[in-house]
């Protein structure tokens, strides 16, 4: 049987531990419209999707534009990420859950889920345990459909794109320099290049072209970073498609599509309110990778939490080196966001790997080697001070860490002078984040200035890589393959070169090279070409082998997930 979490948070008369999914089917939701109120919202500012769920209206968001903010935003991000789990998205809900049992008025910021990790290696991203997003199912699975929106959206410009080229191509596109491609919601290795227009004259003009995750697409980045509907259009207006043969560039204004595609996009753009196990009140808006994209959720969505709750907890993908500098250098600069505080994510079997342990000896208590994994969390720390924001390093506890182990990072923390807490959120939910959630609500009152960026605008494109890749990840030099030289003149040419860049990078080391865990050092990171996302606001320079359509696993998530005559699902995790 199923019982709740004791004190300790551990779990008795147990033969196998519960599922996620078997946990959240314990929990009795309360209607959507309760968990609004909380923050001030009424009926008529809510769009429903059923009981549990809900849009904001895009009335609402209007309103709320010209409203000041007033709460305090708390980023969590993490260590470098290994196949062993960080757990950082159920640390972002757990510390908002303690935080709301001190009696603080708490929102949560997160993205929605991808399916293909859902379908793939990594499974949800609701948080686990009695650190959740409800109802998980729905949210994992298809949501309220804004991912989907965002696939139509792109296809839409590409199909248009290819629709210009077979009637006579009045503007002159080079298929040749088309950079603009198609998106789908799954991890698809085989459509990462393909040939178009095949089949004769009435089927379209040939040319290469290729599948993105739609996580990947230019327009959900777009949709993450803009707060209004002009602004929206503003941004689609600017998508860089291609180059015409004379190389001037060819942009989704040109082409007349920006209007169908804000059409397609009026309800993926209000953010999504549902709720934690505990009743914190959770956005749920956007989905871009971080180590392809800006990796967090809706500004939109985070500026409705911070202008109706004190406290805002919202996350940014895989290790600081990805998400949390995009955080500070692209997405605060744009939305004026200020973090009053970092919360680094560190688990004691991540930093034995990173101390060389192999996944299948991770159960073995091994504090020496947790200590041949603290450089990693240590050059996590330092780039926190980079940005010039006070950090808390929170220790997200498993049933399997020893004291020994999880003392050797108390000890390191207390020699660098930064606040720690252990998190037994998994098994504790709000409870196992009190000490946590004591710690960052101290640390970001204390705190009384602003973040810096990490290198200003004006700088060259190169400059600007240069210091991410040397200061963020440790890098000794940057190499630039042909094509990346040549994108680099087109892109000075043309007049993008003071924007922010958001560098496309392996989530499994501080290098370019997976393989490389802890802390490499004395590396050359290689940029192999330049993307401009201009709708977006970014130059995107894709270094290593990093690719932005995953592919499945050899044996995927997928194959263990099912539904019964009834309807319940099984495998999702």
């Amino acid at each position: 049987m199923l019982l709740s979490p004791l004190p300790s948070g551990r779990w008795k008369e147990e033969k196998k531990m519960p599922t996620d999914l078997e946990i959240a089917r314990q929990v009795e939701l309360k209607p959507i419209g309760e968990i609004a109120a909380k923050l001030g919202f009424l009926e008529e500012d809510l769009e429903l999707y059923g009981r549990y769920k809900a849009k904001i209206s895009a009335r609402t968001c209007r309103q709320a534009s010209g409203c000041r903010d007033k709460g305090n935003l708390i980023l969590v991000s993490a260590i470098t990420p290994t196949p062993a789990g960080e757990g950082k998205t159920t640390v972002s809900i757990g510390l908002a859950q303690g935080l709301q049992r001190l009696g603080h008025k708490t929102a949560l910021a997160l993205r929605e889920p991808s399916l293909g990790p859902v379908m793939g290696i990594k499974g949800g991203a609701t948080g686990g345990g009695w650190s959740q997003v409800l109802p998980m199912e729905d949210i994992n699975l298809h949501f309220t459909g804004d991912i989907h929106a965002v696939t139509a959206a792109n296809n839409l410009l590409s199909a248009v794109l290819d629709n210009h080229l077979h009637h006579d191509n009045p503007l002159r596109i080079d298929p040749r320099m088309i950079y603009w491609r198609r998106v789908m919601d799954m991890n698809d290795r085989s459509l990462r290049k393909i040939v178009v227009g095949l089949g004769g004259r009435t089927m379209g003009t040939p040319r290469e072209g290729g599948f993105d995750i739609s996580a990947a697409s230019e327009v959900m980045a777009i949709l993450c970073l803009t707060e209004s509907f002009t602004d929206l259009k503003r941004r689609l207006d600017n998508i860089l498609v291609g180059f015409n043969y004379q190389q001037e560039p060819v942009t989704a204004r040109g082409l007349r599509a920006s209007g169908a595609m804000s059409v397609l996009l009026k309800e993926a753009f209000k953010p999504n309110l549902v709720q934690s196990i505990e009743g914190v009140p959770a956005f749920i808006h956007g989905g871009p990778f971080a180590n392809i994209a800006q990796g967090t959720n809706s500004v939109m969505a985070t500026r409705l939490a911070l202008r109706s709750a004190d406290w805002v907890v919202t996350e940014a993908g895989f290790g600081f080196d990805l998400g949390a500098e995009k955080y500070f250098d692209i997405v605060s600069r744009s939305a004026g966001f200020s973090p009053r505080a970092v919360v680094l994510v560190a688990t004691v079997r991540a930093l034995k790997m990173h101390g060389g342990v192999k996944k299948s000896e991770l159960k073995k208590v091994d504090p020496g080697a947790v200590e041949r994994g603290l450089p990693n969390l240590a050059k996590h720390i330092e780039n926190i001070k980079k940005f010039q924001v006070p950090c808390v390093v929170a220790i997200n506890v498993f049933t399997q860490d020893s004291e020994e182990e999880l003392a050797a990072v108390e000890a390191f923390c207390r020699a660098e002078k930064v606040a720690c807490a252990r998190a037994d959120v998994w098994g504790k939910g709000g409870e196992g984040a009190l000490e946590l959630g004591e710690l960052v609500a101290q640390t970001a009152t204390d705190f009384k200035g602003s973040y810096k960026p990490l290198y200003e605008l004006d700088w060259s494109i190169e400059e600007k890589i240069a210091t991410v890749s040397r200061e963020i990840y440790g890098a000794q030099a940057v190499d630039y393959t042909p094509q990346a030289k040549a994108d680099l003149k087109r892109i000075v040419k043309i007049g993008y070169d003071k924007l922010p860049i958001c560098i496309a990078k392996t989530q499994n080391s501080l290098s370019d090279n997976p393989a490389l865990l802890g802390r490499p050092k004395d590396f050359v990171a290689t940029v192999r070409e330049v993307i401009v996302a201009a709708g977006a606001g970014f130059v995107v320079p894709v270094t290593g082998e990093i690719m932005r359509m995953p592919g499945l696993p050899k044996v995927p998530a997928a194959e263990g997930m099912d539904i019964d005559e009834n309807g319940e699902v099984t495998g999702l995790f």
